[in-house]
């Protein structure tokens, strides 16, 4: 009897592969075969080609995203209009400012030495003594309220205009003369008033030069020009057949000059009597003015006079000037 034949060997038990952890829980069965995702092989060894970043095969279910990755929906922050208000109102003071700062740099500038600025209608009055009509610069009639003594009004009538003339010691004091001819000195205009009462009569006259501004401004300095040139007493202008026919050198009694820093101008004033009495001492305005003076001269208001006039001549020329720049503007 043949041995028995030894009992077969357990075969050996299949080695155990772990499950690899899938991308998620298996999507149900619904009968339909799905496609195995390709593999590729040109990766390393052992390890799997995923598909790219989004890109699923077939119904695989994306795999879900990690703590790291979620996401929360933000919700809209509405629109801060306080804030926006504040920022305008800030670059609007801001934009103020600079422009401020501008015109101020450009005024600082002019201001320096060397560079002043030029007063307004400072060009324009340097023409006036050929632009303007002589009623203009010497109306007929001029009104004097308060340029009494005592703050009486005067009222004072034109009744003599001479032709414009050159600069020459006929028609100027010698030391305004020689003060003028440096700065060009263009031409004079002259006219004769007289008072309501004809006693008294005074010689206005007009000087153009053509002088830089801070030449005008330096001109009168800071005593003025009256007391600057002393006894420099302005030449009368008389008129035949008039109340000034006597209106000579030895009539003159009181004067007074002004230099206007905003005009290229000097204006001059000379008083004394109708009735042709001579004067052995001649005064400046402000002197006749002064309290307690007893002379027939400070007595008669002339040094009021002379004043008084040549402030508003002045007055009238600084009012022409405005009216042929806003002329001139509106062309």
């Amino acid at each position: 009897m043949a041995p028995p034949l030894p009992a077969a060997r357990p075969s050996a038990p299949a080695p155990t592969v772990a499950p690899r952890p899938g991308p998620g829980p298996a999507a149900p069965d619904d009968g339909r075969q799905v496609p195995a995702a390709p593999r590729r092989t040109d990766g390393p060894a052992g390890v799997p080609h995923l598909p790219p970043y989004g890109h699923t095969y077939g119904h695989t279910a994306p795999p879900p995203e990690g703590p790291g990755e979620t996401t929360t929906r933000l919700r809209p922050v509405r629109e801060r209009r306080t804030g926006r208000r504040i920022a305008v109102a800030v670059c609007a003071v801001l934009g103020i400012g600079l422009i401020g700062g501008s015109l101020a740099g450009v005024w600082l500038a002019a201001a320096e030495p060397g560079k002043p600025a030029e007063p307004a209608g400072y060009t324009e009055a340097m023409d006036l003594w050929h632009n303007a009509p002589v009623d203009t610069l010497f109306p007929r009639t001029l009104p004097g309220p308060g340029a009494g003594p005592g703050a009486a009004a005067r009222t004072w009538t034109r009744i003599v205009v001479a032709p414009d003339a050159a600069c020459t010691p006929a028609v100027l004091a010698k030391g305004l003369l020689a003060t003028l001819r440096p700065l060009g000195c263009e031409r004079v205009l002259r006219a004769t008033y007289t008072d309501a009462t004809a006693s008294s009569v005074l010689t206005v006259g007009l000087v153009f030069t053509r002088a830089d501004a801070p030449a005008q401004r330096t001109l009168g300095g800071t005593t003025g020009l009256t007391a600057r040139l002393g006894a420099d007493v302005p030449p009368a202008l008389s008129g035949p057949g008039t109340v000034a026919a006597r209106f000579g050198a030895a009539q003159r009694a009181s004067w007074w000059l002004s230099a206007p820093a905003d005009l290229p101008v000097v204006v001059t004033a000379v008083s004394g009597f109708a009735d042709g009495r001579a004067v052995t001492g001649p005064q400046p305005a402000d002197r006749a003015m002064a309290a307690g003076r007893t002379d027939a001269t400070a007595q008669s208001g002339l040094g009021h006079e002379a004043k008084g006039i040549t402030v508003r001549i002045e007055r009238l020329l600084r009012a022409t000037v405005a009216a042929a720049v806003k002329e001139k503007n509106a062309r």
